[in-house]
């Protein structure tokens, strides 16, 4: 069956900024209470999208949560106007308020785990949106989540959105972060790279919190009716180190898994029982050693955090990487040295993406990536399939409703809450998302 691999990216929203809320991303700790520029941050999101879409893969369009989210604030115990509640949370409880405040749904990557139809044993595209328990400001975003991507892939003959796992620790759930997909084709059967970095009832004793849980993605795997599943455990090292997600150590696509040395517990345990389930192609390991790119530069660089891609007409894989990588000596010599070696990645080029990196996010932690069929691709939202007129006019829309400046004391501003409620009101026409699709048009 022919499958195309299409990208899902999330548009920033309008409280982009740098309030360092995640222990553990250390981008985003290092940078905390820096000014930010939400403008940019969407207009940089939308460039990487539409170069993307110049190269033959297609892209679709995931908007903004609802931020500051008002309904968490009254649900925790702040009454009166809309305003008067934000500003009596950022007073009396200003940890609560920044959580209600982040725009880090951006990061598509979180949003979900995704089974192809070619891997699901009812042949449907199978989504089971993030928990993200793990943090308090990530776990407001699954219910969201799973409304935008029914609004996404409404035909449930073919896709099945099914419910986040249950919001504990014990189904801790970080989405594709942690997933890769190997095959021949994309429209062919392939294998399920599933990394966690802890076992339900194991104690942790890891310098930063391990995010997944195995029993998380087993109970995906069920679900989904995921024919062939392998299970590897992220090296605590790497996970110590700051790499909070398999992504900034890890990527991969098509027959290639390009990784740290770090990236697993056991890397040839993990390429053993890939080679193993693996039919119809042999899959390639592309491994970086820490001789080559000391774990500290792989995550200062994000250059695993990169989206590498099967484009049309060439015979080797593309890396698109952050200019961070280009600009650590270490990551670019490392990059350039795969693409010398004549294996198959055959090109690297860079992208701009600043100010989602300041934040921990890099250009794979932008987009959720769905493979599909060109029936299912026609049974998605249209009006969510970026091409060069929706890039004009998304532009344009953030131009016109987003700040170009944003300090994290800035969230308190109720006018802020008006002009982000504005802006999505704005996008829900813009992308077809319907009435009442965000709480405050209810």
């Amino acid at each position: 069956m022919t499958a195309v691999e299409a990208n899902a990216d999330g548009l920033v929203g309008a409280t982009h900024s740098y309030a360092g809320l995640a222990p553990g991303n250390l981008a985003s700790e290092f940078n905390a209470g820096e000014v930010s520029n939400p403008r940019a941050a969407v207009l940089e999101g939308l460039a990487k999208m539409r170069r993307l879409h110049d190269w033959g893969v297609p892209q679709f369009v995931l908007p903004p949560h609802e931020r500051p989210l008002i309904p968490f604030l009254r649900g925790v115990g702040f009454g009166g106007s809309d305003a008067q509640v934000l500003e009596s949370a950022w007073k009396d409880a200003p940890a609560l308020a920044a959580a209600a405040c982040s725009a880090s749904a951006m990061w598509a990557a979180n949003a979900a785990t995704v089974t192809p139809s070619a891997d699901a044993e009812d042949g449907r595209v199978h989504f089971t949106p993030a928990n993200l328990v793990t943090h308090l400001h990530r776990s407001l975003e699954a219910g969201q989540t799973t409304a935008i991507l029914r609004r996404l892939f409404p035909d449930e003959r073919r896709f099945a959105v099914h419910e986040p796992l249950h919001a504990q620790p014990h189904f801790s759930d970080e989405g594709a972060a942690n997933h890769v997909r190997l095959c021949a084709e994309h429209g062919e059967a392939g294998v399920n790279l599933f990394v966690f970095g802890r076992g339900a009832w194991e104690p942790w004793s890891g310098v930063y919190p391990a995010r997944q849980t195995r029993e998380s993605f087993e109970a995906i795997a069920r679900r989904h009716g995921a024919k062939t599943a392998v299970f590897a455990r992220q090296g605590q090292a790497a996970i110590d180190a700051g790499a909070f997600h398999n992504d900034v150590v890890c990527v991969g696509t098509r027959t290639t898994l390009f990784f740290h040395e770090l990236a697993f517990d056991n890397r040839a345990e993990v390429e053993g029982d890939i080679r193993r389930v693996a039919r119809g192609f042999e899959p390639q390991f592309v491994e970086i050693t820490s001789a080559e790119l000391p774990i500290e530069d792989a995550v200062k660089s994000y250059l695993f955090n990169s989206q590498l891609l099967a484009l049309p007409g060439e015979d080797r894989l593309k890396l698109l990487a952050p200019i961070e990588a280009q600009e650590n000596l270490r990551a670019r010599a490392a990059a350039e040295a795969v693409v010398s070696s004549n294996g198959p990645i055959g090109r690297v080029e860079y992208v701009d993406v600043r100010q989602s990196m300041k934040n921990g996010g890099g250009p794979a932690c932008l987009r959720l990536r769905v493979v599909l069929t060109d029936e299912e691709l026609a049974a998605a939202n249209p009006a969510q399939r970026f091409d060069s007129a929706l890039h004009e006019r998304l532009a344009g829309w953030a131009g016109r409703r987003y700040r170009d400046r944003l300090a994290p004391a800035d969230l308190a501003d109720p006018t802020l809450l008006d002009e982000s409620r504005a802006a999505l009101d704005e996008l829900t026409q813009i992308l077809d998302l319907g009435s009442g699709f965000y709480p405050f048009q209810r």
